[in-house]
């Protein structure tokens, strides 16, 4: 069967991981069959991203948008619907951060973050719900942070875009509930992905790997439909890393 599956932010980090799980999951699985799409700014690393996704055995298409530019993430979403008439599974985790004392932050940060974290978020799964709610079926992941929950001194302004995307994930579940829907809010802690730059080795040995978060997203996605993992919440062994 043919899985609809759009992931953001799919050119590297977390979401490329999720993608190559779910690559490897049709390697192991003949009958799931996912046409991945993926989705990002950076077309270079999105073809790369879909030709490892193909070397697998999987359907990858590149679909590069910037979802801060709300008419490139309504037109992502318009795409998807057309070309495929449905859509199983929503990825969103396109996210960008600017971590600054909060003294020190402008309002380009501001604007930047805000654009991505939230008004693209919005406004793309705005547009996927309404299929999925008349399948009466699917599935929308989010990946926040433990920034949803938890501040940080120089996060101020990607926990506040964070503990906004809870808020969404929450009230959009009401309607989900109504209809089959799943909603996952994935709440990572230290990642290392390209967010953090430059990561001495000592601090990287503390961090988990983009797959760490990849595995358990996957498996959310294949239990039962009459099951619903409703929040993931995955740290280093060691705790949160402080600043």
């Amino acid at each position: 069967m043919r899985h609809i599956i759009l992931i953001t932010g799919a050119g590297k980090g977390i979401g490329k991981a999720i993608a190559l799980e779910f690559a490897g999951h049709a390697v192991r699985n003949p009958e799931f069959r996912p046409v991945l799409l993926l989705s990002s700014r950076t077309a270079a690393d999105l073809e790369n991203a879909a030709a490892e996704c193909r070397a697998l055995g999987a359907e990858a298409v590149v679909m590069q948008a910037d979802i801060s530019d709300t008419a490139q993430a309504t037109g992502l979403a318009e795409t998807v619907i057309k070309r495929y008439g449905r859509i199983d599974c929503l990825v969103n985790n396109a996210g960008v951060g600017r971590f600054r004392p909060f003294c020190e932050l402008t309002e380009e940060d501001f604007d930047y973050t805000i654009a991505t974290n939230l008004k693209g978020t919005f406004f793309l799964t705005q547009k996927l719900f309404p299929v999925m709610e008349r399948q009466r079926k699917g599935h929308i992941f989010f990946i926040t942070s433990v920034a949803a929950e938890k501040a940080f001194k120089t996060s101020s302004l990607y926990s506040m875009t964070k503990f906004a995307q809870k808020g969404l994930v929450e009230a959009l579940r009401l309607y989900a509930r109504e209809c089959g829907v799943r909603i996952t809010n994935v709440m990572p802690g230290a990642v290392h992905t390209p967010m953090w730059g430059d990561v001495p080795e000592a601090m990287q040995a503390l961090m988990m790997m983009p797959q760490d978060i990849a595995v358990p997203v996957v498996c959310s996605y294949f239990l039962p439909e009459r099951a619903s993992v409703e929040e993931l919440v995955i740290r280093p062994v060691g705790g949160d890393i402080n600043e």
